[in-house]
């Protein structure tokens, strides 16, 4: 799945840091049933590229999947090779963002500047992954939409919840990156349904 056709389902994608391979199929089947279609598992997680090749191969048609911390583009052609489609990263590093592009994929670069955003923009990147969100707040957000082109999908990434997506919704972002909010290492996928479930009910209520 696309990540606009899942953005366009739920505005939200787990980040699922630290589930092995073996379990992240039942983890991922939880956010499924719960209405959360975006899965991200980052690089510094037990066997991340196993983890993804089992996500891509078992919902890759009803879910997006692909990987967080993405650092360099060597690393995206490791992603892209287990069948990933989202490559998330903490920077702006545009040749991460032109490896992902020039694959077909979807880059999600972080940034927190105008600067860093019109770099990630340049570089190919139509989602831009405000990291961490929690540190500036759903103002800078509002102020940055006034100048970044229409078409830029803003998303608020670290240190938000459900409790506080509404407010970052009316500022302009359109897309959320949930880690604890949705998942912790260890965590049983009871947990993960119930947490997936208070997300999407607060995501129903936006716009």
């Amino acid at each position: 799945m696309r990540l606009e056709d899942a953005l366009a389902q739920c505005p939200v994608v787990a980040i699922v840091r630290g589930v092995r391979p073996d379990e992240v199929l039942d983890h991922a089947a939880a956010l499924l049933e719960a209405g959360v279609v975006g899965v991200e598992v980052p690089l510094n997680s037990p066997d991340p590229i196993e983890s993804i090749r089992r996500l891509s191969a078992e919902f890759g048609e009803r879910m997006t999947t692909g990987a967080g911390t993405v650092l360099t583009p060597e690393r995206v052609d490791d992603v892209a090779g287990a069948g990933g489609r989202i490559i998330v990263s903490p920077n702006t590093q545009p040749a991460v963002i032109r490896r992902a592009v020039e694959l077909g994929l979807d880059p999600a670069p972080g940034f927190a500047t105008a600067s860093e955003a019109f770099t990630a923009i340049e570089a190919g990147a139509r989602h831009l992954k405000l990291f961490p969100a929690a540190t500036y707040g759903p103002g800078h957000v509002k102020q940055l939409k006034a100048v970044l082109p229409a078409e830029a999908v803003v998303w608020a990434v670290g240190g938000v919840g459900p409790d506080s997506m509404a407010e970052w919704w009316a500022a302009g972002a359109r897309a959320f990156g949930l880690g604890g909010e949705l998942y912790r290492a260890g965590q049983s996928v009871a947990d993960t349904r119930e947490k997936a479930r208070r997300v999407v009910d607060a995501a129903r209520k936006l716009g």
